[in-house]
């Protein structure tokens, strides 16, 4: 796929664009992000992605659009697994509602720069080196088996040594100040929590990168698609968020879903290195369309089953948030509030109770 430079320039503007829009529109003025306006902007940000595919396929042919289509929906799914890992950070920095927006923003943007050189570096080593592929199957065979292994999800946020190192380097404000992220205290810098959950959003994000990466370059080795899947897809990703909420954990079997499909990905990439050593005929081949509908159909499956659960077993998904743990009272309280003080107004909730009683 032969792509300009001007078509690289129009498309990073393009994005840019998006951001700029996402700033001035809805990050503006600092608010609670609703049902509605998430569910809208994650209709626009899809639909945006629908139309680049379509103009994939009609300007660079089917076979493109379908790796295209085929991308965005892989790292699109990899990424729903990752809200939950969102929710218990946001829970454990307790960022108030009105700049989860903003945090998420600038997280995911510093995670798609960060990401731009992932795909620019394995792009460069597919291009001269076969056995990449072989190293690439495997981290995606061994993420799957690792999903499938894991008994539960862990609900406390560990820092990680990038947050810590940043907590190290400068010091830190025990509250917000508003969406500052650093102030100046006699003649001191001082970077705030806001800093510091940025870090851990962007940081968090980039190890998921060490599978979603791997996975999109076994659907396509297009540089331009890669990107292009990954940035959509990221894109996406805050309004999801809000639109979603305490769904995620009602997706009790997304995991193994998501293993399943990067083991089949893990699959075809030991395969298509086998073919460039010439070692397996040519009709052995998992074509674009068998991805493509692999891929549909075991999230199909997986969310069908996993709603099902949820609905059946309760406890299932129940054990997954601490406001699950709530009073019906406290939750309704607490949907009041927002995603990340929820946990402070359930124990402020048990406070009065026990007061009152």
């Amino acid at each position: 796929m032969n792509v300009p430079l001007w078509v690289w320039l129009a498309t990073v503007g393009g994005l840019l664009v998006l951001i700029a829009i996402d700033l001035v529109v809805v990050d503006r003025k600092p608010h609670q992000v609703t049902t509605g306006e998430a569910a809208k902007w994650v209709t626009f940000y899809v639909s945006c992605a629908v139309l680049f595919g379509i103009g994939v396929w009609i300007i660079g042919g089917h076979d493109f659009g379908v790796e295209f289509f085929t991308g965005y929906i892989t790292e699109y799914s990899l990424s729903v697994d990752n809200l939950f890992i969102f929710m218990v950070i946001m829970s454990s920095f307790k960022v108030p509602a009105i700049h989860q927006h903003r945090v998420l923003l600038i997280g995911i943007l510093l995670a798609l720069v960060m990401r731009g050189a992932f795909i620019a570096v394995g792009a460069a080593l597919i291009a001269q080196f076969v056995w990449v592929f072989f190293l690439f199957g495997a981290i995606l065979v061994w993420t799957a088996f690792s999903m499938v292994r894991e008994k539960g999800v862990d609900e406390e946020y560990h820092e990680n040594a990038v947050t810590r190192w940043v907590r190290k380097i400068f010091p830190v404000t025990e509250d917000y100040i508003g969406h500052s992220m650093m102030v100046k205290r006699d003649g001191k810098r001082w970077i705030t929590p806001m800093f510091v959950v940025i870090v851990a959003i962007g940081s968090a994000d980039l190890l998921f990168a060490v599978d979603s990466i791997p996975a999109i370059f076994g659907i396509t080795q297009e540089a331009f698609l890669v990107f292009t899947a990954n940035a959509f897809a990221l894109m996406g990703l805050r309004q999801l968020y809000f639109l979603l909420g305490g769904l995620v954990t009602k997706l009790v079997y997304l995991s193994k879903g998501l293993a399943i499909i990067l083991a089949f990905i893990g699959a075809k990439l030991f395969l298509h290195a086998l073919h460039e050593y010439h070692v397996v005929p040519d009709w052995l081949e998992i074509n674009n369309w068998v991805s493509l509908g692999v891929i549909v159909v075991v999230l199909t499956l997986t969310t069908v089953f996993s709603l099902r659960k949820s609905s059946r077993d309760p406890e299932a998904s129940g054990a997954d948030l601490e406001l699950n743990a709530l009073s019906p009272e406290e939750r309704a309280a607490a949907a009041q509030t927002g995603g990340a003080g929820e946990a402070d107004h359930a124990e402020a909730g048990r406070s009065t109770r026990e007061s009152g009683s």
